[in-house]
């Protein structure tokens, strides 16, 4: 009777358990940092069919991060603007990567050139998928980076400040600078660089002369909408660190330390639903411990 009251706790308990921990092990996390000198404001899209995630633009100043949390299945995509101006209602432009004048880009994307990150969060077991891409052009070097409990998962971004070997005319130029690198097809919207019309399929679009640099300097990002085989990555992981400006030392795996400006601090207060994920990850940490030495008392009894 004794033995049947102990393992009747002992479900009780690990009900409990699975309850608590179901919506964090579910979620995935998306850490942004910013390691350029200077402040850029990110901006976050949702894919048709998926929720907007708890912010769709927010300001981050040089050496801050911010970890915000998406649901199973989200699709999206993550970019960085610069150079932004913006009024006490959040209204202004940007110089790159704006997204309809607001500091929430709301469901708008982000107006080429802009380096974009694109996943897609599977549910369950299934594997997320996810790439770094260049067919809208280029405005930073970003690397992202898988973290994973188990097993090893790529790295991708490009690292390259392609703004610094563009070609003249797909330069776009601010005050005495390139603030970004227009993709062929946007500079010069012919249907053999956007694969439209009777190239928009892989056997009649290839890459061009404007691709290939841009694959030279970034071989794990996307270059032009057919660079499947060697940009789409696959991984299982709980949260991907998204670096833009990360320091020229190439990219590393999943479970190694990215070399640069950590991944911790900055100023969340801004929006404190970006903070969630990592004052929730300590609170169930403490509550597994307590709940292990519970499971473990009864256990002895």
């Amino acid at each position: 009777m004794e033995t049947e009251t102990s393992y009747s706790m002992l479900f009780s308990f690990v009900s409990i358990f699975v309850l608590m921990f179901q919506p964090s092990m579910c979620s995935t996390s998306f850490t942004v940092s910013n390691n350029c000198p200077r402040t850029i404001w990110p901006g976050t899209l949702a894919g048709a069919g998926t929720p907007q995630l708890p912010t769709t633009g927010f300001r981050l100043d040089s050496g801050q991060t911010v970890r915000i949390l998406a649901p199973p299945g989200w699709s999206g995509r993550i970019w960085a603007r610069t150079g932004c101006e913006f009024d006490s209602d959040g209204a202004g432009i940007c110089q790159t990567g704006d997204c309809g004048g607001r500091m929430e880009c709301g469901g708008a994307g982000a107006l080429p050139p802009t380096t974009l990150f694109e996943i897609t969060l599977g549910k369950g077991t299934d594997e997320d998928y996810y790439d770094v891409s260049l067919v809208d052009g280029y405005n930073l070097p970003v690397v992202v980076v898988p973290r994973v409990q188990h097993g090893r998962c790529n790295a991708t971004g490009c690292i390259t400040d392609l703004n610094r070997g563009c070609p003249r005319e797909l330069q776009v130029e601010c005050g005495d600078g390139v603030v970004a690198c227009k993709s062929a097809c946007e500079a010069f919207g012919l249907d053999q660089y956007c694969c439209s019309g009777e190239f928009a399929n892989p056997s009649t679009c290839k890459p061009s002369f404007y691709s290939s640099i841009f694959k030279t300097a970034c071989p794990r990002a996307y270059s032009y909408a057919f660079d499947d085989g060697t940009s789409t990555f696959t991984c299982k992981a709980y949260d991907y660190t998204v670096v833009f400006c990360p320091p020229a030392t190439g990219m590393k795996r999943s479970d190694d330390t990215l070399v640069g400006q950590p991944v911790d601090g900055g100023d969340h207060s801004r929006d404190q639903s970006l903070e969630m994920a990592s004052s929730s990850s300590k609170r169930s940490f403490h509550k597994l411990l307590l709940l292990l030495g519970l499971l473990n008392m009864i256990m002895i009894n």
